[in-house]
């Protein structure tokens, strides 16, 4: 199947370019021995996970699905973190998990003696209550009243035996330099404790497979850590690994006027783009220009009853008809794992482009996809 003959709309990966993501992680792992594994609350397309784990030392995961999921379809290293675990779930989480990081001292106090019975390493989350955001408040952990890592003020020395490692997590699209600040954080207020880990885990946010990221400075961190304390260094990127790795196909379905051109798209940035209206951001759009740069402005919006579901303002070269296709750049991270079923919208197709420029459909969804998540 061509690229112009899938169905949409269709999320759709990039096979060639999903590796070379790959090949860049790889290269850190490679040079510096840290452990860099898959945050599946980004990226979760399983029928990819046997060419990700050629690559990458394993998941890492949200909850107890998440972590089946990583167990079950790529079977290498898992690990978890949770900002509070339930009693009744914690039995399947240590037989299937690695690494079980706990949020606080309650949550540690009460499952730690039963997941060393079980061999799993312990690990407990901190707050360096540093912030390097600007803009993405809703995605910053150390913000004032985050719910998530324990603070100095509140971390107990005395809980730490069976504890084999520290896990922060800060960071959200940023560069090497983030990190580097945020280390030095984490070692004015936690370096007493931290010659007693075994390992430390940098959370995920770095952008490593951007063009304009500073690998050898993500490096010196990573060195620094081992060379200094003796441990064993954990990454665990979402964004990376597929970062400019897939699309979104999309076709007009009809056109019209208000003000301006609105043209109404057979996908919708509330159920099939949501980080477009919680970032907010505005997706690239292959063949089309900013505001202004061409002669032919359109308003991109969804079929929903949302008003406020407008997926941005594009310009073209010519006008716009129904039955167009277009196709969104980088529709590859937090977009199958966050789509809705709102308004009973369709949720889109899954493809896979190969490395010969031919695409399959992976996976295709109805009305009992929408049916069976209500009662």
């Amino acid at each position: 199947m061509k690229f112009e003959e899938l169905p949409t709309p269709c999320y759709v990966v990039d096979e060639s370019l999903l590796e070379k993501n790959l090949k860049i992680l790889n290269g850190v792992m490679k040079r510096t021995g840290c452990k860099i594994v898959l945050a599946q609350k980004a990226f979760s397309m399983t029928s990819l996970y046997p060419l990700i784990g050629e690559y990458l030392s394993g998941t890492t995961a949200s909850g107890p699905f998440e972590a089946r999921l990583g167990y079950e379809k790529m079977g290498k290293e898992n690990h978890v973190f949770s900002a509070a675990y339930r009693e009744d779930e914690m039995d399947e989480i240590i037989e299937i998990c690695d690494h079980i990081i706990f949020n606080s001292n309650t949550q540690l106090e009460r499952f730690k003696d039963k997941v060393l019975a079980a061999g799993r390493k312990v690990g407990l989350r901190i707050n360096p209550e540093c912030s390097t955001q600007e803009g993405h408040a809703i995605y910053d952990p150390c913000s004032p009243g985050s719910r998530f890592g324990v603070t100095i003020e509140h971390f107990r020395p005395d809980l730490l035996e069976g504890v084999s490692g520290l896990h922060f997590h800060t960071l959200c699209q940023q560069n090497s330099d983030a990190l580097e600040i945020t280390l030095n954080a984490v070692e004015e207020k936690f370096g007493p404790w931290l010659s007693q880990m075994e390992w430390i885990n940098f959370g995920g946010g770095h952008h490593i497979t951007r063009e304009d990221y500073d690998i050898p400075r993500l490096e010196k961190c990573i060195k620094r850590m081992q060379e200094k304390y003796g441990l064993e260094v954990y990454l665990e990127p979402g964004e990376a690994i597929a970062l400019n790795a897939g699309y979104l196909v999309t076709t007009v379905l009809d056109t019209i006027k208000n003000g301006m051109d609105i043209a109404i798209l057979d996908t919708s940035a509330s159920c099939h783009m949501p980080d477009v209206l919680e970032m907010p951001y505005r997706p690239p759009l292959l063949d089309s220009g900013e505001v202004g740069e061409k002669p032919h402005l359109y308003r991109l919006g969804g079929q929903t009853c949302l008003t406020g579901d407008v997926i941005g303002d594009y310009s073209f070269d010519k006008p716009l008809q129904i039955g167009d296709r277009l196709v969104f750049g980088d529709m590859a991270i937090y977009t199958m794992v966050k789509n809705t079923t709102f308004n009973g919208m369709p949720l889109p197709a899954i493809a896979i482009q190969d490395k010969n420029g031919d695409c399959r459909v992976v996976q295709k969804f109805g009305y009992q996809d929408f049916a069976m998540r209500l009662a």
